[in-house]
């Protein structure tokens, strides 16, 4: 089953919400359905050499095993940083320009191979790339719809609201968002997820996509079982 080509930039309230495992549960979820999925992390700041001497970071890793189309890693994620910490400041360090116009050719070549294509962002929506650039800069020269996924946790409300503001300030759609549930324990969190799911359908007409719950086994597959696809455009 085939449909047009298209991608998604998943973006994040913060960094360690849970984007890679919400990318993985869209790629396994679109696959189920029969389309072709591919995906890129384009700027990966944290990576261990392996036995071979091959620098890796788990987040891509993860990405490229859920994908049906694989693609040589330089297509996948051209700037793969050594450090986990600031991508700006990884890069300077090691004389890196995070070369935006390379990331939208490195996409054209993947998002032709695949009915799917999901771009994970790096860190937030402002995480700087250089002395000039974000990451809310490389979703725009993307211009690609945007999913949101919310950690939730004390203080996501405001970190949310925020993004998505920012995210239609810089001219791009919502297409939906997702929530993940970061800490288990928090309180009212049906009711967090509520008020969420009524602002952005008021003000964005972006729905929720689904709520993942803490996982006991946090893989795309199992992601995928809480995700709704048909609500997105």
């Amino acid at each position: 089953m085939t449909l047009s080509p298209r991608s998604y930039f998943i973006a994040g309230t913060d960094t360690e919400i849970g984007k890679t495992l919400a990318s993985c549960g869209l790629l396994c979820g679109y696959a189920a359905l029969g389309h072709s999925t591919a995906a890129m992390k384009p700027i990966a700041a944290g990576a261990e050499q392996g036995a071979d001497g091959v620098w890796r970071n788990e987040d891509a890793e993860a990405l490229a095993a859920c994908v049906t189309v694989s693609v040589p890693r330089a297509l996948s994620t051209p700037f793969l940083l050594h450090e986990p910490a600031a991508p700006h400041l990884v890069a300077r360090q090691a004389g890196v320009a995070l070369d935006v116009p390379h990331i939208l050719r490195c996409h054209r070549d993947i998002s032709a191979r695949a009915d799917i294509t999901i771009v994970e962002g790096v860190g937030g929506w402002r995480v700087p790339l250089d002395d000039d650039q974000d990451t809310g800069d490389l979703a725009r020269a993307l211009d690609l719809p945007v999913i949101l996924v919310v950690g939730m946790r004390l203080g996501c409300l405001s970190h949310a609201l925020l993004t998505a503001e920012s995210i239609a300030r810089d001219g791009l759609r919502l297409a939906g968002w997702i929530a993940n549930t970061v800490d288990p324990g928090m309180r009212f969190l049906e009711e967090n997820v509520a008020t969420l799911r009524d602002r952005f359908d008021r003000q964005y007409a972006a729905p929720l996509l689904g709520i993942i719950p803490r996982l006991a086994e946090p893989t795309g597959p199992v992601a995928a079982q809480y995700l709704d696809l048909g609500r997105l455009p």
